[in-house]
Order: C-alpha cells, then sequence, then structure tokens
C-alpha cells in the first residue's frame, strides 16, 4: 500500500510519461468541518480518471468537469475556491459553513522530470519542497530538512508545500509487533527508526524503508528522536532494553511515548522509572499499557491499535495548538 501523496504523485509521472497531459489539484486552505487536510492532492486526466482526493463530497466531480470544459487552469495554475455561497456548500456536500481553497496546475509531459524527482525522495524517505509560481507558472524544487506546513501566498500567488515524512516514529525492538507497526506508520507518511542492540534481530528485520540503529536505545532516543515531531514507543518486552530507551524519551519533545506490556507490567514499570529518578509529571506521560484498548491480542491488532493511540494524541495535540495560535490571534 502506497501513501497516498506517492500514489497521487506516481499517477501524474505514469500520465505523463505516457504522454498523457493532466492537472494537479492541492487543498491550500479549509474553513469549517473539512474531511480532507490541507495539503491534499487529486490527480485527474482529460480521459476522466482520478487519483486522490480533496473533499471527500461532490467537488472532485465538479473540478473534472471544469476542467475538461476548459473552464479551469488550461494553460496557468489557477486558485479557485469552492463554498463561496450557501447553495454551493449544499449542493457540494461541504459541511456547513465549510469553503475549500485549491490550486490546480494544467501539466504537460514535458514536466516528467519534476515529478519523477518528487517520487523518488518519496520511495526514499526523503522531503522535498516544491514552490509554484502562480503568475507565471513555474515550479522549483529544493531539498528540506523536514517536513514544513503548506504556505500560499495569496498576495504573491506563490504555493510553497513540502513532500515526505511529516512525523517520525521511534521503534524500541525488532521483535514481530515492531514490524506489523512499522509497516502502518511507513503507510501514513511516518518517517521509521528501529533501534535494538541485539544486531542479529536487527539485522533480520523485514521492513524496507526503516533506518535501523544497532545501539542501546537511550543514546539513539537523544540522538534521533528529541524533537515535537516525533514518537516514541518500546516493544521489546525487555526491562533492561525497554526502560534505558524510556527513561530518556519521557524527558524529551517526543509527542508520544509508550510501552508494551500488561497493566501489571506497566505498574512495576512506572515504580522503576521513579527510582531512577524522573519526576511524576515525567512517568505521567508514559501511556501503558500501550495502545488503545480495542480487546487486541495478536501482533497485527497491537499494531493497529498502537497506531490509531498515536494519531489520536497527534491530532489532538495539533487542536490544541490551532486552538493556541487563534486565541494568541484574536488578542493580537
Amino acid at each position: 500500500m502506497q501513501a497516498v501523496d506517492n500514489e497521487v504523485l506516481g499517477k501524474v509521472v505514469e500520465w505523463l510519461g505516457g504522454d498523457k497531459p493532466c492537472w494537479l489539484a492541492t487543498v491550500i486552505a479549509t474553513w469549517g468541518s473539512s474531511p480532507r487536510p490541507i495539503g491534499s492532492l487529486l490527480a485527474c486526466d482529460q480521459a476522466g480518471h482520478i487519483v486522490g482526493s480533496l473533499s471527500g463530497g461532490c467537488v472532485e466531480d465538479d473540478l473534472l468537469e471544469k476542467l475538461i470544459a476548459g473552464e479551469l487552469a488550461q494553460s496557468q495554475p489557477q486558485f479557485f475556491q469552492y463554498g463561496v455561497t450557501a447553495e454551493e456548500t449544499e449542493r457540494l456536500g461541504l459541511p456547513c459553513g465549510g469553503h475549500l481553497d485549491i490550486v490546480v496546475e494544467p501539466l504537460q509531459t514535458g514536466q516528467i522530470e519534476h515529478f519523477r524527482r518528487i517520487v523518488a525522495a518519496l520511495s526514499e524517505r526523503r522531503c522535498i519542497q516544491r514552490v509554484v509560481d502562480l503568475k507565471n507558472g513555474s515550479a522549483q524544487l529544493a531539498a528540506a530538512k523536514r517536513h514544513q506546513p503548506l504556505t500560499f501566498d495569496q498576495a504573491n500567488e506563490v504555493l510553497t508545500q513540502t513532500f515526505g515524512p511529516r512525523h517520525h516514529l521511534f521503534i524500541i525492538g525488532a521483535g514481530m509487533v515492531s514490524t506489523y507497526l512499522a509497516e502502518l506508520a511507513l503507510m501514513l507518511d511516518y518517517a521509521v527508526t528501529v533501534c535494538d542492540p541485539r544486531e542479529q534481530l536487527l539485522a533480520d528485520f523485514p521492513v524496507a524503508g526503516v533506518t535501523k540503529i544497532a545501539d542501546m536505545p537511550d543514546d539513539a532516543v537523544r540522538a534521533h528522536a528529541n524533537d515535537p515531531s516525533s514518537a516514541i514507543v518500546a516493544l521489546t518486552h525487555d526491562p533492561r532494553i525497554d526502560d534505558m530507551g524510556l527513561m530518556e524519551a519521557l524527558t524529551t519533545q517526543a509527542f508520544y511515548v509508550g510501552a508494551m506490556g500488561s497493566s501489571r507490567t506497566s505498574a512495576s514499570r512506572r515504580k522503576r522509572l521513579a527510582a531512577l529518578d524522573l519526576s511524576e509529571d515525567e512517568i505521567a506521560r508514559l501511556h501503558a499499557p500501550i495502545g488503545l484498548p480495542i480487546g487486541s491480542k495478536t501482533p497485527p491488532e497491537i499494531a493497529i491499535a498502537v497506531i490509531a493511540e498515536i494519531t489520536a494524541v497527534r491530532q489532538q495535540r495539533e487542536r490544541d495548538s490551532r486552538k493556541h495560535l487563534d486565541s494568541i490571534t484574536a488578542v493580537a
């Protein structure tokens, strides 16, 4: 299974390589409840084939009709807004009060190398920044150290978007649960690091596209996962390894820290962490037992529960961040 950006941009490369002009549409802003986030992509060709999604409603069909009829983005990238009127919002199935701003670009076969570079970066789990000037139709690429939020300078009509892993999952332990969790995280656009001092287990870890570190997890956490975009999980079931990583992880900026184990195991772990001079607030950050309580038993089920909890925590953090920024803006 491919990440959505990779799937859409891969189809663009396929169409352009087959001498088929197409369009690329990007969500640049939303108001009200939106089923698709900013940065979502949709590509379509002149035959009416669509990959990706902008709204999950009728916007896709309406956009395709406008493009094929020659009403939008025929020779230059174009800004367009859905939901300007209440009637349009209702007709297109947008949420009450919802607006959807998009940029639509007409793509020609001569641009194939541009998109091949993006697809190559995605396949290598690298970030790459794309800047589109709507006034002159130019598009430039540059390497990016990490993912940045999409921006659209409406005054100058410049779209800046980063493609590549949006978040980082640091997994302690190269076992079976880690295998399924790494696969799920890669599908969700995470960069994935697997750390295990047991070199043979790490060498046999079967998931392609992850970074492997054969080191004690405390050193590795400090060097590779001390940032707000990282989630850290301890999955070895060996306290000699897991606790070493957790004592460092709980002092980092990581937005999520979790450890696998039963309620009794988790209670014992918290006592050990307290004995290692971690504060009550630091220990309170630990999600253990790990994962949402879905009754998971098998390794794939546990991995689903873990990635679901990480997603829930990340989304809540992002909502809280937006509320905080809105409150600052309102006061200003």
